[in-house]
């Protein structure tokens, strides 16, 4: 998806990552990357509200219950999966948590 207009980052590139966003696993720099993005692009940010909502509605609707940590962390892994097959991002895991940068040329995943 495009909206037809020029961005610092590519609809598709924000729309791969709008999970990421919305579970705060976003760098500094590509959180506020996307952010600017939202701002100045309509279709984007309506995307970004649908899934927003979304989120909210399944943490409505599960009660508080939580998922087994081994489930957790399959969906997460699988999560991260789908996001590196639909953008080609980096995604490394850092001591204060996970860093999502943008990787044009190719996909590559380290773990620490």
């Amino acid at each position: 998806m495009s909206c037809g207009e020029p961005h610092e980052t590519d609809c598709d590139e924000v729309l791969a990552e709008v999970w990421l966003l919305l579970d705060r696993e976003c760098g500094e720099e590509r959180d506020a990357q996307l952010r600017r993005h939202l701002q100045e692009c309509g279709p984007c940010l309506a995307r970004y509200g649908l899934e927003e909502k979304v989120k909210t509605l399944l943490a409505r609707t599960c009660g508080g219950d939580r998922a087994p940590d081994e489930l957790h962390q399959k969906l997460r892994e699988r999560i991260r999966a789908t996001v590196l097959e639909q953008a080609t991002v980096s995604v490394e895991r850092t001591a204060s948590g996970t860093v999502v940068e943008v990787n044009q040329t190719r996909v590559e995943t380290r773990r620490s």
